[in-house]
Parts: structure tokens; C-alpha cells; sequence
């Protein structure tokens, strides 16, 4: 079990020494894994315990406080995925002023060096860090008397891109899952608790579990075949959803409105996994509710062919 660890300055002495993998990692892309396996091996043959920093919010989320909404990942889902890499320990460093203000000197001596007592250093050659992104592997490299470093080239696809974050999102906003999942290395998802609506899906008799997604990536708006999971349940369901502001009735934030498949338990305020599989059609608005009813009947007979006909996903 991958422990989380948020108080820098009392991380317990056996928790320290680690092989440290640093990088915001969001996404944990083919790219990332690429990097915290090599971190991986490293510990294992020095038989230390293998620790990812990452930092929360994420840098850009400090800085521009105004940015769209770009997050592929939220911590759980990245502890999850990092969990199942074997990552030991993640250490999210709070990223605030007081973060921000270190010179890259500073967070080597005082987090490195003090607070973790790292080992071994794990980054990619492009790794940058402290205020103004003062450092980089040549500021690591000079501290080679207090650890040792590695550090990893680019990861390359077979089409010979390197894996990006940004390009990820690009895609997801562009509605390619498919490209997006087989860069990511799993299947892209959301993961958010079941908030109450309006009942308004209930009314139509489409009983919907609507999530509020406000830091994730904006896919487009419309209906997509989905499966779900369930906190506390093993089995992923399916269902059709729709996300987007709903033309009809106007809501001002866009939301997941989930109706499950054969399914009418009260789930309200457990977290809900929901990985989009297909986009079915573009949110649309009707005449009346008697159009809209026999569009969504439709729209779960369609997003029924494709669960059907689409592979097992990577969870």
C-alpha cells in the first residue's frame, strides 16, 4: 500500500532515504512511468523504498489562477496509479508562496537534503524547479555529495513523439480517447463524489449521477457512451452520460450527468470513477420534452452498441 506523506518536516527516519522520482506527473503518461521505472530498479537494487514527489495544486494552478481547466489528474486517481506502479511512499509538497520563494539551492538543501534525506534523485533532463525555475539537472548535478542523481532522457512513442501532458489534453479535448489512453498507458477518466441535481433526469425517468468536474481537462460537450465505478463496488457498470451546460435549461457550470444501466441505488456523495468511452453526439437543445425523451431512449440504445462492441479498458 503506497503511503501519502503531506508534512514534509515530519516524515518518521524510516520513511526517508528513499529513491526519489520528482515531477508533477499529471497524467502519469507512458513518459512518466518510463522515469519512476527506472526509479523503480534503481531502489530495488539498492534495496530502498521507492518515494514520487509531486506538488499540490499543481505549479500552474498557482500561478495563473485563472487558467482553464487543464488537470488530467487529481491526487487520488495519480496515488492510484501510482500505487499500482509500486511506488512506496508519494510526498505532495504543498505548492504555496512559501514553496514558490526557494532558490533551487534552497530546495535541495531544505527538502532534499533535510527534510527527505534522498538517496537517489530520478528526473527527466527538461526537470525544473525552484523560484523562477532557477534550478535545473545542472544545479542537481553539482549537489552530487549529498546524492546521487539520474537523469532520463525523453521517452519516445513509436511514432517517434515524445509524451507530453499537453498534448494529452489536446487530444481529450478533441474527444480522441483513444490516442489519448494508448499515450497515457491506461484509460482516461474522472473521478469526483455524486452531488445532488435537480432531479429533473429522475422527472424524464432517466435518473442521472451528476458530478461537478470544475480542475479536469474539458472534453466536449455532448453524450458519450461511459463506464462507471463506484466507490465501495469492484465492478464497473455502464451507462450514458452527458456533459456540458444542458441548452434547455441553462446550467451555469458544466456537469456529468451519469444514468446508470439497470441501476437505482442512492449513491449521493460517494466518489464516482466515470471513464468516457465513446463521444455519442453533441449536446443539442429540442422543441419539447417529448423530443428530448426520445433522443435519450436513443441515446442508451446507441451507447449500449458501443459498450458492447468496444474492448475491456485499461483501469
Amino acid at each position: 500500500m503506497t503511503a501519502l506523506h503531506t508534512d514534509r518536516k515530519n516524515i518518521p527516519p524510516a520513511v526517508q532515504s528513499c529513491v526519489l522520482a520528482i515531477g508533477n506527473f499529471d497524467g502519469v503518461h507512458l513518459g512518466h512511468r518510463a522515469l519512476i521505472q527506472q526509479a523503480k530498479e534503481i531502489a530495488v537494487a539498492a534495496g530502498a523504498p521507492l518515494g514520487v514527489i509531486t506538488f499540490e495544486p499543481h505549479p500552474r494552478q498557482f500561478f495563473q489562477t485563472v487558467a482553464k481547466p487543464f488537470r488530467l489528474t487529481l491526487p487520488p486517481m495519480k496515488q492510484r496509479l501510482l500505487q499500482e506502479m509500486g511506488v512506496d511512499h508519494v510526498f505532495v509538497l504543498p505548492f504555496n508562496r512559501e514553496l514558490s520563494s526557494l532558490t533551487g539551492e534552497e530546495f535541495i538543501d531544505k527538502i532534499l537534503v533535510q527534510d527527505l534525506k534522498a538517496r537517489h534523485v530520478v528526473v527527466g533532463e527538461s526537470f525544473a524547479f525552484g523560484k523562477a525555475r532557477s534550478g535545473n539537472v545542472q544545479t542537481l548535478e553539482k549537489a552530487n555529495d549529498k546524492f546521487k542523481l539520474t537523469i532520463v532522457k525523453p521517452v519516445l512513442s513509436p511514432e517517434g513523439k515524445r509524451y507530453s501532458s499537453s498534448a494529452i489534453r489536446d487530444l481529450l479535448r478533441q474527444g480522441q480517447f483513444e490516442e489519448a489512453n494508448k499515450q497515457l498507458g491506461w484509460s482516461w477518466q474522472i473521478e469526483s463524489p455524486v452531488v445532488n441535481g435537480d432531479k429533473r433526469g429522475r422527472e424524464l425517468g432517466y435518473p442521472t449521477a451528476n458530478q461537478n468536474v470544475p480542475d479536469y481537462v474539458r472534453i466536449p460537450y455532448g453524450i458519450y457512451a461511459v463506464r462507471v465505478l463506484i466507490e465501495g463496488e469492484t465492478s464497473w457498470r455502464e451507462g450514458v452520460a452527458n456533459f456540458g451546460v444542458r441548452p434547455m435549461f441553462k446550467i451555469a457550470q458544466p456537469i456529468f450527468e451519469t444514468f446508470i444501466f439497470d441501476f437505482s441505488a442512492d449513491i449521493y456523495g460517494k466518489n464516482m470513477r466515470v471513464l468516457p468511452v465513446r463521444h455519442l453526439r453533441p449536446e443539442q437543445s429540442f422543441s419539447d420534452i417529448a423530443a428530448l425523451t426520445t433522443q435519450m431512449k436513443e441515446d442508451c440504445i446507441d451507447a449500449k452498441a458501443v459498450l458492447k462492441s468496444v474492448p475491456t479498458f485499461m483501469s
